[in-house]
């Protein structure tokens, strides 16, 4: 049983900064697709960030492109999301999930991944 871990959410001002982290157990790292996905009140679960299992394909979605960045290190079964500047349309409960890869192709949508985290608040004041 996979199990994820997130981690780093908060308040933070528009402009801002934060680093979100999520630590996996339960299955070999090295072999899991990640990505990072949030969730705003009365909307649907949203893409964010994929990255495949070896770390050397990511994928964003459009609204973070620049300003998100996501990294794995397999050393410490972790995944990261950097976000920059962050806006109060980012506010959202962000959650990191995992899927045993099959291939080298990131996931980018949420059928994409079996297993998801229990979600970090992040809320950007303006």
């Amino acid at each position: 049983q996979v199990q994820l871990v997130e981690s780093g959410g908060g308040l933070v001002q528009a402009g801002g900064s934060l680093r979100l982290s999520c630590v996996v157990s339960g299955r070999t790292f090295d072999s899991l697709g990640l990505g990072w996905f949030r969730q705003a009140p009365g909307k649907e679960r949203a893409f964010l960030a994929g990255i495949n299992r070896s770390g050397g394909r990511t994928h964003y979605t459009d609204s973070v492109k620049g300003r998100f960045t996501i990294s794995r290190d397999n050393a410490v079964n972790t995944v990261y999301l950097e976000m920059n500047n962050l806006k109060p349309d980012d506010t959202a409960v962000y959650y990191c999930a995992s899927v045993t890869a099959l291939s080298d192709l990131v996931g980018i949508g949420v059928r994409s991944y079996t297993n998801w985290g229990q979600g970090t608040q992040v809320t950007v004041s303006s």
